[in-house]
């Protein structure tokens, strides 16, 4: 939770804005209908999950729009 402003009004704030091209924008959130998830693909979201977060649906999204390369971690 955002003091202020949702995550709908954030969205599209962002997507408005001058500069910040298209970065991918992923809802998670404990609403889990099928209306939320039209609401937030509407305002903006690219993606979108719902609570309790699935590790590997998590993981998949990551890759999706992050890419799928794995880094080395701290030695």
């Amino acid at each position: 939770q955002m003091p202020g402003r949702d995550g709908l009004q954030a969205t599209r704030a962002i997507r408005a804005a001058p500069g910040y091209g298209t970065p991918p924008i992923v809802a998670m959130t404990a609403n889990a209908m099928s209306e939320d998830r039209q609401r937030c693909l509407e305002a903006g979201m690219t993606d979108y999950l719902s609570k309790p977060i699935d590790p590997a649906g998590l993981a998949a999204i990551m890759r999706r729009y992050v890419g799928g390369k794995r880094r080395p971690g701290p030695s």
